[in-house]
Protein backbone atom coordinates (compact mmCIF):
# COMPACT_ATOMS: atom_id res chain seq x y z
CA UNK A 1 0.00 0.00 0.00
CA UNK A 2 1.26 3.45 -0.82
CA UNK A 3 2.31 5.81 1.92
CA UNK A 4 -0.19 8.26 0.41
CA UNK A 5 -3.18 5.98 0.94
CA UNK A 6 -4.00 5.59 4.64
CA UNK A 7 -5.50 2.22 5.55
CA UNK A 8 -9.26 2.14 6.03
CA UNK A 9 -10.43 1.33 9.53
CA UNK A 10 -13.58 -0.19 10.99
CA UNK A 11 -15.79 -3.08 9.98
CA UNK A 12 -18.87 -3.64 7.87
CA UNK A 13 -19.71 -3.11 4.22
CA UNK A 14 -18.62 0.52 4.16
CA UNK A 15 -15.20 -0.32 5.57
CA UNK A 16 -14.79 -3.11 3.01
CA UNK A 17 -15.63 -0.72 0.19
CA UNK A 18 -13.16 1.80 1.58
CA UNK A 19 -10.45 -0.84 1.84
CA UNK A 20 -11.12 -1.90 -1.74
CA UNK A 21 -10.95 1.73 -2.87
CA UNK A 22 -7.75 2.24 -0.89
CA UNK A 23 -6.29 -0.85 -2.57
CA UNK A 24 -7.10 0.58 -6.02
CA UNK A 25 -5.78 3.99 -5.02
CA UNK A 26 -2.62 2.29 -3.77
CA UNK A 27 -1.97 1.25 -7.36
CA UNK A 28 -2.46 4.75 -8.72
CA UNK A 29 -1.16 7.21 -6.11
CA UNK A 30 2.51 6.10 -6.27
CA UNK A 31 2.35 6.85 -10.00
CA UNK A 32 0.82 10.30 -9.61
CA UNK A 33 4.01 11.81 -11.05
CA UNK A 34 3.34 10.00 -14.33
CA UNK A 35 -0.17 11.49 -14.44
CA UNK A 36 1.25 14.96 -13.81
CA UNK A 37 3.85 14.44 -16.57
CA UNK A 38 1.05 13.37 -18.91
CA UNK A 39 -0.94 16.44 -17.87
CA UNK A 40 1.94 18.84 -18.47
CA UNK A 41 2.80 17.45 -21.90
CA UNK A 42 -0.87 17.31 -22.92
CA UNK A 43 -1.67 20.81 -21.71
CA UNK A 44 1.30 22.36 -23.47
CA UNK A 45 1.86 20.41 -26.67
CA UNK A 46 -1.35 18.94 -28.10
CA UNK A 47 -2.79 20.85 -31.10
CA UNK A 48 -5.19 22.74 -28.80
CA UNK A 49 -2.58 23.17 -26.05
CA UNK A 50 -1.03 26.32 -24.65
CA UNK A 51 1.97 26.50 -26.98
CA UNK A 52 -0.14 26.43 -30.12
CA UNK A 53 -2.72 28.74 -28.55
CA UNK A 54 -0.04 31.35 -27.87
CA UNK A 55 1.33 30.84 -31.38
CA UNK A 56 -2.15 31.45 -32.83
CA UNK A 57 -2.39 34.67 -30.84
CA UNK A 58 0.98 35.62 -32.35
CA UNK A 59 -0.19 35.15 -35.93
CA UNK A 60 0.08 31.42 -36.66
CA UNK A 61 -2.87 30.38 -38.88
CA UNK A 62 -5.67 28.74 -36.90
CA UNK A 63 -5.42 25.51 -38.91
CA UNK A 64 -1.66 25.17 -38.35
CA UNK A 65 0.43 23.87 -35.46
CA UNK A 66 4.07 24.34 -34.59
CA UNK A 67 6.30 21.43 -35.72
CA UNK A 68 7.85 21.11 -32.28
CA UNK A 69 4.43 20.61 -30.69
CA UNK A 70 3.66 17.86 -33.20
CA UNK A 71 6.91 16.13 -32.28
CA UNK A 72 6.57 16.44 -28.52
CA UNK A 73 2.82 15.83 -28.64
CA UNK A 74 3.44 12.42 -30.18
CA UNK A 75 4.31 11.07 -26.73
CA UNK A 76 0.90 11.97 -25.26
CA UNK A 77 -0.84 8.85 -26.57
CA UNK A 78 1.82 6.35 -25.43
CA UNK A 79 1.92 7.97 -21.98
CA UNK A 80 -1.76 7.30 -21.25
CA UNK A 81 -2.34 4.15 -23.31
CA UNK A 82 0.92 2.28 -22.63
CA UNK A 83 3.08 3.68 -19.81
CA UNK A 84 0.47 4.55 -17.19
CA UNK A 85 -1.50 1.28 -17.42
CA UNK A 86 1.74 -0.72 -17.20
CA UNK A 87 2.87 1.32 -14.19
CA UNK A 88 -0.46 0.68 -12.47
CA UNK A 89 -0.32 -3.05 -13.22
CA UNK A 90 3.26 -3.20 -11.94
CA UNK A 91 2.41 -1.29 -8.76
CA UNK A 92 -0.64 -3.46 -8.12
CA UNK A 93 1.49 -6.57 -8.46
CA UNK A 94 4.22 -5.09 -6.30
CA UNK A 95 1.74 -4.29 -3.54
CA UNK A 96 0.76 -7.96 -3.49
CA UNK A 97 4.13 -9.69 -3.92
CA UNK A 98 6.99 -7.24 -4.19
CA UNK A 99 9.07 -6.77 -7.32
CA UNK A 100 8.36 -10.27 -8.67
CA UNK A 101 4.64 -9.62 -8.40
CA UNK A 102 5.06 -6.29 -10.15
CA UNK A 103 6.94 -7.84 -13.06
CA UNK A 104 4.38 -10.59 -13.74
CA UNK A 105 1.55 -8.06 -13.34
CA UNK A 106 3.07 -5.76 -15.97
CA UNK A 107 3.67 -8.66 -18.37
CA UNK A 108 0.10 -9.88 -17.90
CA UNK A 109 -1.36 -6.52 -18.90
CA UNK A 110 0.21 -6.58 -22.36
CA UNK A 111 -2.21 -9.27 -23.48
CA UNK A 112 -5.28 -7.29 -22.41
CA UNK A 113 -3.81 -4.12 -23.88
CA UNK A 114 -3.54 -5.66 -27.35
CA UNK A 115 -6.81 -7.63 -27.26
CA UNK A 116 -8.83 -5.13 -29.37
CA UNK A 117 -6.14 -5.21 -32.07
CA UNK A 118 -5.29 -8.92 -31.98
CA UNK A 119 -8.92 -10.08 -31.79
CA UNK A 120 -10.27 -7.29 -34.02
CA UNK A 121 -12.89 -6.22 -31.49
CA UNK A 122 -15.36 -3.78 -33.03
CA UNK A 123 -17.06 -1.09 -30.97
CA UNK A 124 -20.86 -0.85 -30.78
CA UNK A 125 -22.17 1.66 -33.38
CA UNK A 126 -24.22 3.92 -31.11
CA UNK A 127 -25.40 6.63 -33.48
CA UNK A 128 -25.44 4.94 -36.86
CA UNK A 129 -21.79 5.74 -37.58
CA UNK A 130 -19.47 3.24 -39.24
CA UNK A 131 -17.01 1.63 -36.86
CA UNK A 132 -14.09 -0.69 -37.45
CA UNK A 133 -11.62 -2.63 -35.36
CA UNK A 134 -8.41 -0.82 -34.36
CA UNK A 135 -5.52 -1.47 -36.73
CA UNK A 136 -2.71 -0.75 -34.28
CA UNK A 137 -2.02 0.02 -30.63
CA UNK A 138 -2.16 3.72 -31.54
CA UNK A 139 -5.95 3.40 -31.94
CA UNK A 140 -6.74 1.77 -28.60
CA UNK A 141 -7.76 3.51 -25.40
CA UNK A 142 -6.21 3.22 -21.93
CA UNK A 143 -6.52 -0.27 -20.44
CA UNK A 144 -6.36 0.84 -16.83
CA UNK A 145 -9.41 -1.19 -15.83
CA UNK A 146 -7.60 -4.34 -16.99
CA UNK A 147 -4.50 -3.20 -15.08
CA UNK A 148 -6.53 -3.08 -11.86
CA UNK A 149 -7.47 -6.73 -12.41
CA UNK A 150 -4.41 -8.38 -13.92
CA UNK A 151 -1.66 -6.73 -11.87
CA UNK A 152 -2.79 -8.00 -8.45
CA UNK A 153 -4.21 -11.28 -9.80
CA UNK A 154 -1.02 -12.39 -11.54
CA UNK A 155 1.02 -11.35 -8.49
CA UNK A 156 -1.28 -13.33 -6.19
CA UNK A 157 -0.72 -16.51 -8.21
CA UNK A 158 3.03 -15.79 -8.19
CA UNK A 159 2.89 -15.41 -4.41
CA UNK A 160 1.02 -18.69 -3.99
CA UNK A 161 3.59 -20.49 -6.13
CA UNK A 162 6.55 -19.01 -4.27
CA UNK A 163 5.04 -20.00 -0.93
CA UNK A 164 4.34 -23.51 -2.24
CA UNK A 165 7.92 -24.18 -3.36
CA UNK A 166 9.58 -22.32 -0.48
CA UNK A 167 12.27 -24.58 0.98
CA UNK A 168 11.68 -27.32 -1.60
CA UNK A 169 14.16 -26.25 -4.31
CA UNK A 170 17.59 -27.88 -4.30
CA UNK A 171 20.50 -25.53 -3.65
CA UNK A 172 21.91 -23.91 -6.79
CA UNK A 173 18.61 -24.06 -8.67
CA UNK A 174 16.84 -21.22 -6.87
CA UNK A 175 17.54 -18.54 -9.51
CA UNK A 176 16.60 -20.88 -12.36
CA UNK A 177 13.31 -21.83 -10.74
CA UNK A 178 12.51 -18.24 -9.73
CA UNK A 179 13.10 -16.81 -13.20
CA UNK A 180 11.31 -19.56 -15.11
CA UNK A 181 8.34 -19.60 -12.76
CA UNK A 182 7.94 -15.83 -13.10
CA UNK A 183 8.20 -16.14 -16.87
CA UNK A 184 5.61 -18.90 -17.01
CA UNK A 185 3.14 -17.06 -14.76
CA UNK A 186 3.60 -13.84 -16.74
CA UNK A 187 3.12 -15.62 -20.07
CA UNK A 188 0.02 -17.50 -18.90
CA UNK A 189 -1.62 -14.34 -17.62
CA UNK A 190 -0.67 -12.41 -20.76
CA UNK A 191 -2.60 -15.01 -22.78
CA UNK A 192 -5.43 -14.87 -20.23
CA UNK A 193 -5.47 -11.10 -20.60
CA UNK A 194 -5.61 -11.38 -24.38
CA UNK A 195 -8.50 -13.83 -24.57
CA UNK A 196 -10.47 -13.16 -21.36
CA UNK A 197 -9.74 -9.99 -19.38
CA UNK A 198 -9.10 -7.77 -22.41
CA UNK A 199 -12.38 -8.61 -24.17
CA UNK A 200 -14.36 -8.40 -20.90
CA UNK A 201 -13.05 -4.91 -20.06
CA UNK A 202 -13.57 -3.85 -23.69
CA UNK A 203 -17.24 -4.86 -23.60
CA UNK A 204 -17.72 -3.30 -20.16
CA UNK A 205 -16.58 -0.03 -21.68
CA UNK A 206 -18.89 -0.51 -24.66
CA UNK A 207 -21.80 -1.36 -22.35
CA UNK A 208 -21.35 1.82 -20.35
CA UNK A 209 -21.27 3.80 -23.57
CA UNK A 210 -24.49 2.13 -24.72
CA UNK A 211 -26.17 2.90 -21.38
CA UNK A 212 -25.17 6.55 -21.53
CA UNK A 213 -26.47 6.75 -25.09
CA UNK A 214 -29.78 5.15 -24.02
CA UNK A 215 -30.27 7.75 -21.27
CA UNK A 216 -29.58 10.53 -23.75
CA UNK A 217 -32.11 9.11 -26.23
CA UNK A 218 -34.69 8.82 -23.42
CA UNK A 219 -34.34 12.53 -22.67
CA UNK A 220 -32.91 11.90 -19.19
CA UNK A 221 -29.81 14.00 -19.72
CA UNK A 222 -28.97 14.87 -16.07
CA UNK A 223 -29.16 11.17 -15.16
CA UNK A 224 -26.30 10.49 -17.56
CA UNK A 225 -23.99 11.53 -14.72
CA UNK A 226 -24.93 8.29 -12.95
CA UNK A 227 -23.05 6.49 -15.73
CA UNK A 228 -20.44 9.07 -16.67
CA UNK A 229 -18.93 9.87 -13.27
CA UNK A 230 -18.28 6.26 -12.15
CA UNK A 231 -16.97 5.45 -15.63
CA UNK A 232 -14.58 8.39 -15.43
CA UNK A 233 -13.16 7.19 -12.13
CA UNK A 234 -12.42 3.82 -13.78
CA UNK A 235 -10.57 5.73 -16.52
CA UNK A 236 -13.24 4.99 -19.13
CA UNK A 237 -13.96 8.68 -19.70
CA UNK A 238 -12.31 8.95 -23.10
CA UNK A 239 -14.19 5.96 -24.48
CA UNK A 240 -17.58 7.37 -23.47
CA UNK A 241 -16.74 10.94 -24.45
CA UNK A 242 -15.38 10.15 -27.90
CA UNK A 243 -17.71 7.21 -28.53
CA UNK A 244 -20.99 8.83 -27.44
CA UNK A 245 -20.94 12.53 -26.67
CA UNK A 246 -18.59 13.89 -29.31
CA UNK A 247 -20.51 12.35 -32.26
CA UNK A 248 -23.81 13.56 -30.76
CA UNK A 249 -22.33 16.99 -30.15
CA UNK A 250 -21.02 17.32 -33.70
CA UNK A 251 -24.43 16.30 -35.06
CA UNK A 252 -26.32 18.76 -32.84
CA UNK A 253 -23.94 21.65 -33.45
CA UNK A 254 -24.03 21.06 -37.20
CA UNK A 255 -27.82 20.87 -37.30
CA UNK A 256 -28.17 24.61 -36.94
CA UNK A 257 -27.78 25.15 -33.20
CA UNK A 258 -24.13 26.09 -33.57
CA UNK A 259 -23.34 24.63 -30.17
CA UNK A 260 -24.10 21.48 -28.19
CA UNK A 261 -24.57 20.47 -24.58
CA UNK A 262 -23.05 17.06 -25.36
CA UNK A 263 -19.60 18.65 -25.49
CA UNK A 264 -20.07 19.66 -21.82
CA UNK A 265 -21.24 16.48 -20.09
CA UNK A 266 -17.97 14.60 -19.63
CA UNK A 267 -15.52 17.49 -19.89
CA UNK A 268 -16.99 19.69 -17.11
CA UNK A 269 -14.07 20.48 -14.76
CA UNK A 270 -16.42 21.50 -11.94
CA UNK A 271 -17.02 18.13 -10.22
CA UNK A 272 -13.32 17.31 -10.20
CA UNK A 273 -12.48 20.68 -8.67
CA UNK A 274 -15.13 20.11 -5.99
CA UNK A 275 -13.72 16.66 -5.16
CA UNK A 276 -10.17 17.97 -4.89
CA UNK A 277 -11.24 20.92 -2.74
CA UNK A 278 -13.07 18.58 -0.36
CA UNK A 279 -10.01 16.34 -0.15
CA UNK A 280 -7.73 19.33 0.42
CA UNK A 281 -9.78 20.56 3.38
CA UNK A 282 -11.26 17.38 4.83
CA UNK A 283 -9.40 14.41 3.34
CA UNK A 284 -6.71 12.27 4.99
CA UNK A 285 -3.90 14.49 6.22
CA UNK A 286 -1.26 12.30 4.60
CA UNK A 287 -2.48 13.09 1.09
CA UNK A 288 -3.48 16.75 1.47
CA UNK A 289 -0.06 18.07 0.33
CA UNK A 290 -0.55 16.31 -3.04
CA UNK A 291 -3.86 18.02 -3.78
CA UNK A 292 -2.84 21.60 -4.80
CA UNK A 293 -0.74 20.39 -7.74
CA UNK A 294 -3.58 18.10 -8.79
CA UNK A 295 -6.01 21.05 -8.69
CA UNK A 296 -3.84 23.08 -11.05
CA UNK A 297 -3.33 20.18 -13.46
CA UNK A 298 -7.06 19.39 -13.44
CA UNK A 299 -8.75 22.79 -13.52
CA UNK A 300 -6.26 24.76 -15.60
CA UNK A 301 -4.69 21.87 -17.49
CA UNK A 302 -7.88 19.92 -18.09
CA UNK A 303 -6.46 16.53 -17.15
CA UNK A 304 -9.35 14.93 -15.27
CA UNK A 305 -7.45 11.68 -14.66
CA UNK A 306 -5.51 13.44 -11.92
CA UNK A 307 -8.45 13.44 -9.49
CA UNK A 308 -9.61 9.87 -10.09
CA UNK A 309 -7.21 8.32 -7.51
CA UNK A 310 -8.67 10.52 -4.78
CA UNK A 311 -12.15 9.14 -5.49
CA UNK A 312 -10.78 5.59 -5.53
CA UNK A 313 -9.28 6.29 -2.12
CA UNK A 314 -12.69 7.40 -0.80
CA UNK A 315 -15.23 5.62 -3.04
CA UNK A 316 -18.17 7.30 -1.30
CA UNK A 317 -17.09 10.52 -3.06
CA UNK A 318 -18.47 9.13 -6.32
CA UNK A 319 -21.87 10.20 -4.97
CA UNK A 320 -20.61 13.78 -4.74
CA UNK A 321 -19.28 13.62 -8.29
CA UNK A 322 -22.60 12.30 -9.60
CA UNK A 323 -24.65 14.97 -7.80
CA UNK A 324 -22.30 17.75 -8.91
CA UNK A 325 -22.19 16.50 -12.49
CA UNK A 326 -25.98 16.15 -12.67
CA UNK A 327 -26.36 19.67 -11.25
CA UNK A 328 -24.10 21.03 -13.97
CA UNK A 329 -26.01 19.22 -16.72
CA UNK A 330 -29.33 20.43 -15.28
CA UNK A 331 -28.08 24.03 -15.24
CA UNK A 332 -26.89 23.74 -18.83
CA UNK A 333 -30.21 22.19 -19.90
CA UNK A 334 -32.33 24.89 -18.24
CA UNK A 335 -30.45 27.73 -19.95
CA UNK A 336 -29.87 25.95 -23.26
CA UNK A 337 -26.10 26.18 -22.98
CA UNK A 338 -23.53 24.43 -25.11
CA UNK A 339 -20.01 24.54 -26.50
CA UNK A 340 -19.25 25.10 -30.17
CA UNK A 341 -16.84 22.16 -30.24
CA UNK A 342 -15.12 19.57 -28.03
CA UNK A 343 -13.22 21.08 -25.09
CA UNK A 344 -9.86 19.37 -25.30
CA UNK A 345 -8.37 19.18 -22.78
CA UNK A 346 -11.31 19.66 -20.41
CA UNK A 347 -10.03 22.74 -18.58
CA UNK A 348 -11.86 25.93 -17.68
CA UNK A 349 -9.67 27.73 -20.21
CA UNK A 350 -10.63 25.32 -23.00
CA UNK A 351 -14.28 25.68 -22.01
CA UNK A 352 -14.17 29.46 -22.30
CA UNK A 353 -12.29 29.19 -25.60
CA UNK A 354 -15.06 27.09 -27.22
CA UNK A 355 -18.02 28.85 -25.58
CA UNK A 356 -20.39 31.11 -27.52
CA UNK A 357 -19.41 34.63 -26.35
CA UNK A 358 -22.91 35.47 -25.13
CA UNK A 359 -23.06 32.31 -22.99
CA UNK A 360 -19.67 32.59 -21.26
CA UNK A 361 -21.01 34.04 -17.94
CA UNK A 362 -23.68 31.34 -17.61
CA UNK A 363 -21.26 28.58 -18.63
CA UNK A 364 -18.65 29.66 -16.07
CA UNK A 365 -21.42 29.95 -13.48
CA UNK A 366 -22.45 26.36 -14.27
CA UNK A 367 -18.89 25.14 -13.67
CA UNK A 368 -18.73 27.00 -10.36
CA UNK A 369 -22.13 25.69 -9.26
CA UNK A 370 -21.27 22.08 -10.11
CA UNK A 371 -17.95 22.46 -8.26
CA UNK A 372 -19.69 23.98 -5.23
CA UNK A 373 -22.35 21.25 -5.08
CA UNK A 374 -19.71 18.54 -5.42
CA UNK A 375 -17.64 20.15 -2.67
CA UNK A 376 -20.58 20.47 -0.28
CA UNK A 377 -21.73 16.88 -0.79
CA UNK A 378 -18.13 15.65 -0.60
CA UNK A 379 -17.51 17.56 2.62
CA UNK A 380 -20.65 16.04 4.14
CA UNK A 381 -19.60 12.54 3.09
CA UNK A 382 -16.14 13.12 4.58
CA UNK A 383 -17.72 14.30 7.82
CA UNK A 384 -16.01 17.69 7.44
CA UNK A 385 -12.75 16.00 8.42
CA UNK A 386 -13.94 14.91 11.86
CA UNK A 387 -13.40 11.23 11.12
CA UNK A 388 -9.90 11.87 9.81
CA UNK A 389 -9.08 14.04 12.82
CA UNK A 390 -10.30 11.32 15.18
CA UNK A 391 -8.21 8.71 13.37
CA UNK A 392 -5.15 10.96 13.42
CA UNK A 393 -5.69 11.65 17.13
CA UNK A 394 -5.94 7.93 17.88
CA UNK A 395 -2.74 7.27 15.94
CA UNK A 396 -0.96 10.13 17.72
CA UNK A 397 -2.17 8.87 21.12
CA UNK A 398 -0.98 5.34 20.37
CA UNK A 399 2.41 6.66 19.25
CA UNK A 400 2.69 8.79 22.39
CA UNK A 401 1.84 5.83 24.62
CA UNK A 402 4.44 3.67 22.88
CA UNK A 403 7.04 6.41 23.26
CA UNK A 404 6.20 6.79 26.96
CA UNK A 405 6.53 3.06 27.52
CA UNK A 406 9.84 3.05 25.64
CA UNK A 407 11.21 5.94 27.71
CA UNK A 408 10.08 4.24 30.92
CA UNK A 409 11.81 1.00 29.95
CA UNK A 410 14.99 2.85 29.04
CA UNK A 411 14.98 4.74 32.35
CA UNK A 412 14.75 1.47 34.29
CA UNK A 413 17.83 0.14 32.51
CA UNK A 414 19.91 3.23 33.38
CA UNK A 415 21.81 3.50 36.72
CA UNK A 416 20.41 6.02 39.19
CA UNK A 417 22.09 9.43 39.31
CA UNK A 418 25.09 9.51 41.66
CA UNK A 419 25.30 5.71 41.96
CA UNK A 420 28.48 5.46 39.95
CA UNK A 421 31.58 4.68 41.99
Amino acid sequence: MSDYTPAATGTGARARVQRFGAFLAGMVMPNLGAFIAFGIVTTLFIPTGWINLIAHWGGLPADKTLPITDQIGSIVGPLITILIPILIAYTGGKNVHGHRGGVVGAVALIGAMLAPVALQLVAIPLNGEEVSAPKSIAEIGPTILAAFVLGPLAALVMKWWDNFISGKVRGGFEMLVDNFSAGIVGAVFAVLGLYVVGPITFWITQGLGWLANALVNAGLLPLVSIVVEPAKVLFLNNAINHGVFTPLGIEQAGAGAGHSIFFMIESNPGPGLGILTAMLLFGPRAIRPTVPAAMVVHFLGGIHEIYFPYVLMKPILIVAAIVGGATGVLWETIFGLGLVGPASPGSIIAWVAVSPPTQIPLIVAGVIISAAVTFIVGALLLGFGRKESATDAAIDLEAAQEKTAQNKAESKNQPAAGSAA
